[in-house]
């Protein structure tokens, strides 16, 4: 319970993934606003306007704001959703592979290697993709020197390793290493491969409206300036605390909607794709030292050893 409580205060005066370094400067200078009216309130001018109190009722403000952050929420859940089925996918169509493709010789089994070491090059390249990065040395260790070299030309990485990993079950089928059925299931998951990078490419290219945007922060900064107004006959020189305080718990509730909206980037507070691969490829190499019983090449070899690069 103690550790809980530290961790709470902790967390509650962290700087890292909070919205407090971008909302500042215009809290900050909602502040100074509020010290300005209340300096000119104190030389007599009429600066104290209670009416405009109402020109912005608080309440449709608030409700534009829980509507903007509840979407930024739902495109970040989204978006973990489709990488949770893409890990899912992968992981099912891995196993797939390595049980169902039959090996007669070690050529059989680094093709499946290789053709493993594939479905987490799909995912690295989906993350590049979603990120808009070129393609870098991430990659260079899960495929052929040529494929990542080819690779680097395509303007759709992610489909063109999908195309090679079709094209490996294609192979197998064509040397009836496959049947008719098997082919077809692990179609079926590399099409939900396919699915999960459609939908997160939805998320990465429908933004939020520009109209409805723009005008969220056209009434956020039309109330922010206007509240000094109303509050500096009943607390004086407490205005410019005050109006920095609600002007950072409104720009704060913004600012979140922001930073979640697109959840493929590097910030501290967008999904963690870099562990996601990196779980996948783990899950990958365990899959690979386990030797299916089933296949005879195997039984007659069961101390083969193979360099997965």
């Amino acid at each position: 319970m103690v550790m809980e409580k530290r961790r709470w205060l902790r967390m509650a005066l962290q700087l890292k993934g909070s919205v407090i370094p971008s909302v500042f400067p215009r809290t900050l200078l909602c502040g100074l606003f509020g010290v300005f009216i209340s300096v000119l309130f104190q030389f007599n001018l009429p600066v104290a306007q209670p009416i405009f109190a109402n020109v912005i009722p608080s309440i449709v403000l608030g409700l534009l704001l829980v509507f903007r952050t509840n979407t930024a929420y739902e495109r970040f859940w989204e978006g973990r959703k489709c990488w949770g089925n893409l890990v899912n996918t992968v992981r099912n169509l891995a196993r797939q592979i390595w049980i169902g493709v039959a090996e007669q010789s070690p050529q059989d089994r680094s093709e499946k290697i290789a053709a493993l070491r594939l479905l987490v090059a799909f995912s690295v390249a989906t993350k590049l993709h979603l990120r808009q990065e070129p393609i870098n040395s991430e990659l260079e260790p899960l495929m052929q020197r040529s494929q990542y070299l080819k690779l680097q030309e395509m303007n759709h990485p992610p489909l063109e390793v999908a195309f090679w990993i079709g094209d490996y079950l294609q192979d197998q089928y064509s040397r009836d290493r496959l049947n008719a059925y098997q082919l077809s299931g692990m179609h079926q998951l590399l099409d939900e491969m396919v699915n999960a990078l459609g939908g997160c490419e939805r998320i990465l290219k429908t933004p939020m409206p520009m109209a409805y945007a723009i005008h969220l922060k056209q009434l956020l900064l039309i109330y922010c300036l206007l509240l000094p107004f109303p509050l500096v006959a009943e607390i004086g020189w407490f205005t410019g605390p005050v109006v920095a305080l609600i002007s950072f718990t409104l720009f704060g509730i913004e600012e979140i909607g922001i930073e979640i909206e697109n959840p493929f980037g590097r910030d501290p507070n967008d999904l963690p794709l870099d562990a996601i691969c990196s779980i996948m490829l783990r899950n990958i190499d365990d899959l690979i030292t386990l030797a299916p019983s089933n296949r005879s090449y195997i039984d007659e070899h069961p101390v083969l050893s193979i360099d997965p690069n």
